[in-house]
């Protein structure tokens, strides 16, 4: 596996330029505050965006737990990823990350300085400083709980003030406000987390009906509350376990909010 370095100090766009850059030098896996991402979809590791202070953050960007470095080994060779970039705010971070996870020897430093102009640079440095916002490079679907500070919106949409050579679906990227940032959230119809719920459990075999669903808002997800109708003869404990499981991961998934808690009430057999 060769094994490339993006870096460049903290806020000055290094993730908003992560895909065109691994493009260009053949970089078909990227490493990112503790995500190893792949052709737009993050395929193992955990943000360190979700983390409640920065001092955490950078921890978990250089991977120090050895359940996150050992996951994101397996994904490299499951997923076959044949030359790694890895983003850093220094040649000795990116070097430490790549010991972490038993990598060769780093063969190429690429500098933003080199893809990106004084003026860009700042304002990629006004979003982090002033806003508090960060960008993810992957889809804002993309995120699920991986992250869990609130994202703002997809990238693209602002596309033009920042860069607009890039013209395709690769490009999209989201702008999120880590937790440790304080500086507020983003909210999302209940509506639509409720519909995302129903739908997902009322395609499970042995779900008759949901009856009634509750959900409550808090600082870090939500927790969504269900009360159904099964089918008679179904194992129930093993019926509500997949009820909750595709609630949860649905809800992430569509949209990359967090579902702190599923409960599922048995109200009636039919």
């Amino acid at each position: 596996m060769r094994v490339i370095a993006f870096v460049g100090s903290s806020g000055t766009g290094k993730s908003y330029r992560s895909v065109t850059v691994s493009d260009r030098y053949g970089a078909d896996g990227i490493i990112d505050d503790g995500l190893l991402i792949s052709h737009g979809k993050v395929i193992a590791g955990t943000s360190a965006k979700k983390e409640h202070t920065k001092i955490a953050s950078v921890k978990h960007a250089l991977f120090m737990e050895q359940w996150h470095a050992n996951e994101v080994k397996k994904a490299l060779v499951d997923y076959n990823i044949q030359c790694l970039m890895i983003l850093g705010t220094s040649d000795r971070m990116v070097e430490k990350i790549a010991a972490r996870l038993g990598l060769p020897k780093v063969e190429q430093y690429i500098r933003i300085e080199d893809v990106a102009t004084p003026k860009e640079m700042e304002m990629a440095h006004n979003m982090r400083v002033n806003q508090g916002k960060h960008v993810i490079p992957v889809p804002t679907f993309e995120i699920k709980k991986d992250f869990s500070g609130y994202f703002l919106h997809p990238l693209r949409r602002f596309q033009k003030n920042l860069d607009t050579e890039i013209d395709t679906a690769d490009a999209d990227k989201s702008i999120v406000r880590p937790t440790f940032s304080y500086m507020g959230d983003y909210t999302i119809s209940d509506n639509v987390i409720e519909s995302i719920a129903v739908y997902e459990a009322e395609r499970i075999e042995n779900v008759g009906k949901v009856q009634h669903i509750n959900i409550r808002k808090t600082k870090h997800g939500v927790h969504i509350d269900m009360t159904v109708t099964l089918i008679y003869g179904c194992n129930i404990y093993d019926t509500c376990r997949e009820i909750q499981l595709a609630v949860r991961d649905n809800v992430e998934k569509y949209t990359s909010i967090n579902a702190r808690r599923v409960h599922i009430f048995v109200r009636n057999l039919i």
